[in-house]
């Protein structure tokens, strides 16, 4: 006999006989064993499958319950789900499909993410390597209006996030983010022409309003085609490809800058407009590489599309059954203010903001100076760039492994906190060891080690994604979290400032100290989260069945606030 469970994290549908399950199959029921060695059991005429199948793709279809099928069907009708057609409760597939479809998407969909990320980050990144080639003398500027201009662009481009965001919404990620990137190449490219102060804080200006949201649209973007579990994974390739535009720039500013003197220009000039130029193209062939849905990749100029018939249907259940949220709102559907002020005083998203807010911080500073740093130290202009470059490889290498390593041990907060136990001893030799900056290699050592530190942003992201658990919240968090990180750098681009060179002792205590609070924070983080799920653990078993029959077909709660849905962490 079968009986049906509504609680939190079961099955919809689970046997009384241990060992073994059963679920629906291209609708008609098949039982599976659930162990090794499961003994013969009681078949009552339906067919056992051994196993080794019963490990494929569908063992916690959510849908497999038709009530609940029904329900998502209603929801996803209201909300005129683009993939609604394409939805279906009874649909199978192996794995070996899936895992082909995967890599379908990869080469489709994150590939082609990780270039626009390219895009961005040769457009913001590349002033670390114009200020290797004397910008600041050329524009007569100092070191603080050097962080001056940085926090201009952090500023705009923090109060561009949440605007861009909600535009993106409303006409889709595939539009906005190919205008994006056309804008802001073009005031990258006009960066060619500065002549001082006031030019240099313009575009630092432009630059960050129309970059701003740039990474919480991909992010959504990317949301449509993974499931939660690989999005962590595919945002780590995408933030590893910063540090490779950093290696391939690295290479390319150690050419370009060589052409300082050619038609008068300085090497910085050109820097600008060859790479503002290439992200332009960029931007232009993206207008043709960004599906809005995988229900939309047939274009007159894709008349096949990316995928079969029966492959878009695995791509749309295979996300639903992941997180049956993801179709409860049209992806052109713009937030209402109710829906935005819901999402903000989600309080239960505040710890990740907050990680966001400071656990970044003690590596701006040290980033945004290396080249300085370097020059400081007797290296000159080409040597500075290239010694950039291992930095970039560690921290390709530990980004992966920290994401990999999370994903394995389905762990967030621990491993995250991972990243600011490495840095702490790096920063700790910064501030109370004062023979280090008075050896070139010794400074260079150190900071090179802790540059390659194991960033956890793609975990964080992943992180506020799937505990928002819901597209507008989760549109809106993605905004929020960046913004939070955006603060972070200006604050870290205040921390070393003139009157404190050339050691820096002053800011490395607070970067000293931040690196604890990091560390403080993700304790404190991983212990609400699970004080939050007991909680809601202790009201749902207190409710009788009815009354949770009737807290799933009639509650208005959404999102992370449904007592039926647990946090992450």
């Amino acid at each position: 006999m079968l009986v049906r469970e509504f609680g939190p994290g079961s099955k919809s549908i689970m046997p009384t006989n241990k060992g073994i399950t059963q679920r629906l199959v291209d609708g008609r029921p098949v039982r599976y064993y659930t162990e090794p060695a499961a003994g013969p059991k009681d078949t009552s005429g339906v067919e056992i499958r051994p196993y080794e199948e019963s490990t494929d793709v569908h063992a916690n279809n959510p849908f497999a319950d038709p009530e609940v099928a029904a329900r998502y069907t209603l929801l996803y009708e209201k909300a005129q789900y683009e993939c609604r057609h394409v939805f279906d409760p009874r649909l199978t597939w192996t794995s070996e499909e899936e895992k082909a479809l995967v890599r379908k998407l990869d080469w489709r969909v994150c590939l082609w993410a990780c270039v626009m990320f390219f895009g961005l980050q040769v457009d913001r990144g590349n002033l670390i390597q114009a200020v290797s080639d004397n910008l600041l003398d050329d524009l007569n500027l100092s070191s603080n209006d050097y962080n001056t201009g940085n926090i201009i662009f952090y500023v705009s481009f923090l109060l561009a996030e949440l605007p861009s965001q909600l535009i993106s919404k409303k006409v889709g990620p595939d539009r906005w983010i190919p205008l994006q990137i056309s804008l802001w190449s073009i005031v990258a490219t006009s960066q060619a022409g500065l002549r001082g102060r006031s030019s240099f804080y313009t575009t630092r200006a432009l630059l960050g309003i129309l970059e701003g949201g740039f990474i919480p649209v991909i992010v959504l973007w990317l949301s449509y085609f993974y499931t939660s579990k690989e999005l962590p994974t595919r945002l780590s390739i995408f933030w590893a490809a910063l540090s490779v535009t950093t290696i391939v720039t690295s290479f390319m500013a150690f050419g370009i800058l060589h052409m300082r003197g050619i038609l008068g220009w300085a090497g910085w000039r050109w820097l600008f407009l060859i790479e503002g130029l290439i992200t332009l193209l960029i931007g232009l062939i993206s207008f043709f590489r960004m599906p809005a849905s995988a229900v939309e990749t047939k274009k007159w100029f894709r008349p096949k599309g990316w995928f079969t018939d029966r492959e878009v249907r695995i791509v749309v259940n295979r996300i639903l059954r992941d997180d049956p949220s993801k179709g409860d709102m049209h992806n052109r559907q713009a937030i209402t203010p109710h829906h935005l002020w819901t999402a903000i005083s989600d309080y239960d998203l505040w710890p990740i903001y907050f990680l966001g807010l400071i656990v970044y911080t003690p590596m701006v500073p040290v980033q945004s100076y290396i080249t300085l740093t370097l020059k400081g130290l007797g290296f000159n202009t080409f040597i500075t760039n290239l010694l950039t470059i291992p930095n970039s490889v560690g921290h390709i290498l530990l980004l992966l492994s920290l994401t990999r390593l999370s994903e394995y041990l389905n762990e967030r907060a621990l491993t995250s906190m991972l990243q600011d136990i490495w840095t702490l001893p790096c920063v700790a030799v910064l501030r109370f060891w004062s023979g280090t900056m008075e050896s070139a290699w010794g400074t260079y050592a150190i900071v090179t080690v802790l540059l390659c530190y194991p960033y956890c942003h793609a975990i964080l992201v992943g992180w506020a994604s799937r505990n928002s658990n819901n597209v507008g919240t989760r549109t809106v968090s993605a905004a929020i979290y960046n913004m939070c990180v955006q603060l972070g750098n200006i604050i870290g681009n205040n921390v070393y400032r003139d009157d404190d060179k050339p050691k820096y002792r002053r800011g490395n205590t607070v970067l000293f100290a931040l690196n604890i609070l990091g560390i403080v924070l993700f304790l404190a983080t991983k212990i609400y989260y699970v004080l939050r799920n007991r909680y809601r653990d202790k009201v749902w078993s207190s409710m009788t069945e009815e009354e949770r029959q009737d807290y799933l077909n009639n509650t208005s709660d959404f999102g992370s606030r449904r007592l039926d849905f647990r946090f992450v962490h």
